[in-house]
């Protein structure tokens, strides 16, 4: 018969729609699993290959646990609020709910040809408001733990666009969306306290079943460091400037101070002298972003201030400078120099031919140049200077020992349309009220311009009649919040919606989050190694402090999959050229216009014209064959190359596989040793892949197997079945096909999992040494089913020569090693 996937996987797929055959049951007499998703944001552009890999690879998982006999959950959603269609918006004047509403449907089209296995009931979009009302109550929940307050913060905010902008949402000083200028603004802001929670989101990192990178990619981010803190008395005025240290014993080695371009005291420091210069300085620092700032091997800027400190042990005066390699969130926005040891206060020190002074003894690790009178570090190792000085601080009372974080508060306001709008009234006398939850949820009012007002104001600000109110519950006048939540609000939580996503009463109910929680496998892409996961371990970890949650940490184990690289082929100084227009000649890659190209492998991108459509690739080849190239392509966590041309093995196998299993020489019969051999290695080497997520090699397990299989006198109808069930959790159309076709009900996932037998596992093929008076001259491969007699036959075959003229006195036969001759 032949093979046609477009009739056979649209059969199955409307099949599996109409049955509903995934619907996850919370089923108390089953092992459950729960695998996860990153879900996507439903852009315009659709699916790309990369989204297809990590679905692919959970939807194996979560057909194979099925099959297993585990209540498997397996859900899909959408991230859909944020900035690209509030962009879109403003260009097209659409409402950003109909872009979204469009692409969604386009996403879910996609998702089902490919014929994953998610349970639909459980679908939602963030921006809808029945998700998003509960969104807004779980902030309110934050804000009642003292975890929610307004604060003038430095922002990345970007005039064009009118909103701030999160760290990862900038690049080199310009927006991701957009390509606009980027500067540091002083902005009143909702904020969470996520530091609060620094100690418990390291402690949590040590259980999970993580990549170690990801693990330390958290650690380096929350950055917990032990030090003290030093005060520094400001000459001409009763003030002090206050500085962290992890390095205590450096103190003597001071010989200047750095604060950052948004640190409080800056205008106290500014003299008349420096005015000009630091406020030029200010105002270049201002269009950098953060990680601009902080990046490792840029030149060191900076400016002096016009003020000295008083160092507090030598007494000398040392110069306080402004540079934005400092940061205001860390410790106090100000730190110590200390260019004789460390790195960046030495770069700073050559560019401005500042003092350096060595405290610690490079041989002995131990301090120098550091006797003052009472203050005595001589001789000390670094251990012991370092508690001597933070003794000393605390006993003179100009310092103290302080643990210190790289963590910052995260600003949770954005100045947009398409966002959560916070659950928020303002009153005149300047107090708020958090909205109680018969008042949610909170709709953003329909406008006609989504563009922000600027100043830090949203487009929200504009519409009066929706900002300004009489208070139901008080009867004030109020103005609602008119900055909305950023798009990290809606993911926080998600997967906790999922377990119970149709509760019109509750976020979640407290048996379903008991029964499906935590996650048992996730599935992203490295981009979200820090933020995203560290803001939803937050979130988790409140709710678990507050009793909401069954568990402290959300997510068991974490796979982060690679980079789908394409080939790209740019002109230079011009742009990327599309594969069509190229043209091969003599190994050297042109245009059609005759322009030499280079030739690179490179993230799929549309700006690269590398991208690949997945429908094109399904109208070609079939969803079957894409869904095992995928996993062929690479293994899951490594970056992988794509080829198209290869997705054609796929097919060919797939085509192979249902030709020889609709053939005459399918039987009833039951299946001899060498079928059972062939078939019990498959199953051993499929259910140890999946249980492993080593993927990658399922496809050419199948493709030996049929090669093999394909040799025998017959195709038992009992081996075969099997290989379908083997095949279902990868090519699950075909699967499902052959299955019915050979006389079984639909639900091959239902049909359970396939166990080998060990005594099949035996090689087929055994290596004998031959050896003749103890002497190896010959080795020998024969079938385990051999006698000894024909052992013997062949070895003494394959040993002729020297058996030749002699009388063999002794023949021995060690099953599946030996064979030996005494002559």
């Amino acid at each position: 018969m032949h093979y046609d996937p477009s009739m056979i996987e649209s059969k199955w797929q409307t099949f599996w729609k109409d049955s509903k055959a995934f619907k996850a049951f919370e089923d108390a007499s089953k092992k459950k699993y729960y695998i996860l998703d990153m879900f996507p944001y439903p852009s315009g552009a659709g699916l790309h290959v990369g989204h297809l890999i990590g679905y692919t690879a959970t939807d194996i998982v979560a057909r194979y646990k099925r099959a297993r006999g585990f209540s498997v959950m397996h859900p899909m959603g959408w991230d859909s609020f944020g900035l690209p269609a509030e962009q879109y918006a403003i260009r097209t004047g659409t409402h950003p709910g109909e872009i979204t509403k469009k692409n969604i449907a386009n996403f879910r089209k996609q998702l089902s040809a490919m014929g994953f296995s998610y349970d639909e009931d459980r679908e939602f979009a963030t921006s809808d408001p029945k998700y998003f009302k509960w969104t807004q109550k779980l902030f309110s929940i934050l804000h009642s733990q003292g975890l929610a307050y307004m604060a003038d913060m430095a922002v990345n905010y970007c005039p064009e666009l009118g909103t701030v902008l999160s760290n990862e949402e900038v690049e080199d000083g310009f927006s991701v969306e957009g390509g606009y200028p980027v500067e540091r603004r002083m902005l009143r802001q909702w904020v969470l306290k996520i530091t609060a929670y620094a100690d418990k989101l390291l402690e949590g990192l040590d259980e999970l079943d993580w990549p170690e990178s990801v693990k330390q990619l958290q650690r380096s981010w929350i950055g917990r460091s032990e030090g003290a803190e030093v005060q520094f008395a400001i000459e001409g005025k009763n003030k002090t400037l206050t500085v962290f240290t992890t390095r205590p014993e450096t103190l003597a080695g001071v010989t200047f101070l750095v604060i950052s371009p948004e640190h409080p005291l800056v205008a106290d420091l500014i003299s008349a002298n420096t005015r000009e210069s630091v406020e030029a300085y200010l105002s270049e620092a201002s269009r950098k972003s953060e990680r601009d700032r902080v990046s490792e091997g840029k030149i060191k800027t900076g400016v002096f201030s016009g003020s000295m400190v008083i160092h507090p042990i030598t007494g000398q005066s040392i110069p306080v400078w402004i540079s934005d390699y400092v940061v205001v969130g860390y410790g106090f926005g100000a730190v110590m120099g200390v260019p004789a040891h460390d790195e960046r206060d030495k770069e700073f020190a050559e560019v401005f031919n500042l003092d350096i002074k060595g405290v610690i003894c490079p041989d002995s690790q131990c301090c120098i140049n550091s006797n003052f009178g009472d203050f005595c570090l001589n001789g000390l190792s670094i251990d012991r200077a370092s508690d001597y000085v933070v003794r000393y601080l605390e006993k003179k009372k100009i310092g103290k020992a302080k643990v210190s974080y790289k963590l910052r508060d995260w600003l949770f306001s954005r100045q947009r349309y398409w966002g959560e709008p916070f659950p928020i009234l303002h009153f005149e006398d300047g107090t708020y009220r958090v909205l109680e939850d018969d008042e949610l949820p909170i709709v953003p009012p329909n406008v006609s311009d989504y563009k922000p007002d600027g100043l830090g104001k949203g487009p929200l600000a504009r519409v009066s009649e929706w900002v300004n109110i009489q208070d139901p519950k008080t009867g004030k006048r109020a103005m609602r919040e008119t900055h909305t939540m950023p798009q990290w609000a809606g993911s926080c939580w998600y997967y906790l919606r999922f377990c119970d996503a149709t509760n019109d009463e509750a976020p979640w109910s407290e048996s379903k989050e008991r029964y499906w929680m935590p996650v048992d496998l996730y599935i992203g892409g490295a981009e979200h190694a820090v933020l995203h996961l560290l803001y939803a371990r937050f979130w988790h970890r409140v709710f678990y402090d507050c009793g909401l949650v069954s568990t402290p940490e959300p997510f068991k184990k974490l796979v982060n999959q690679g980079l789908v690289l394409s080939t790209s082929y740019r002109i230079p100084g011009k742009g990327y050229v599309s594969p069509e227009d190229v043209v091969e000649r003599n190994g050297q890659y042109f245009s059609k216009s005759g322009d030499a190209l280079l030739v690179r492998q490179e993230k799929m991108s549309k700006s690269k014209l590398n991208g690949i459509d997945p429908q094109e690739i399904i109208t070609e080849f079939g969803a079957d064959a894409l869904r095992m190239y995928a996993m062929f392509s690479g293994p899951l966590d490594k970056n992988k190359l794509w080829c198209n041309q290869s997705i054609a093995g796929c097919r060919r196998f797939l085509n192979r596989l249902y030709e020889l299993s609709t053939s005459e020489k399918v039987c009833s019969q039951p299946a001899d040793f060498d079928a059972n051999v062939l078939v019990h290695k498959l199953i051993k080497k499929i259910t140890e892949d999946i249980e492993t997520l080593s993927l990658n090699t399922i496809p050419s397990a199948f493709m030996e197997f049929l090669n093999a299989f394909s040799k025998l006198p017959v195709y038992p109808k009992e081996s075969l079945e099997v290989v379908f069930k083997l095949l279902a959790p990868i090519a699950p159309h075909v699967a499902e096909e052959l299955w019915v076709l050979f006389g079984n009900q639909p639900g091959i996932d239902h049909a359970g999992w396939p166990t080998y037998d060990d005594k099949y596992l035996v090689s087929a093929i055994v290596v004998y040494v031959v050896q003749v008076n103890g002497k190896v001259r010959s080795r020998i491969e024969v079938s385990v089913e051999e006698s000894r007699e024909e052992i013997l036959s062949k070895a003494k075959e394959s040993v002729f020569k020297y058996l030749e003229g002699e009388r063999i006195k002794k023949e021995i036969v060690v099953p599946g090693k030996l064979v030996s001759f005494a002559v």
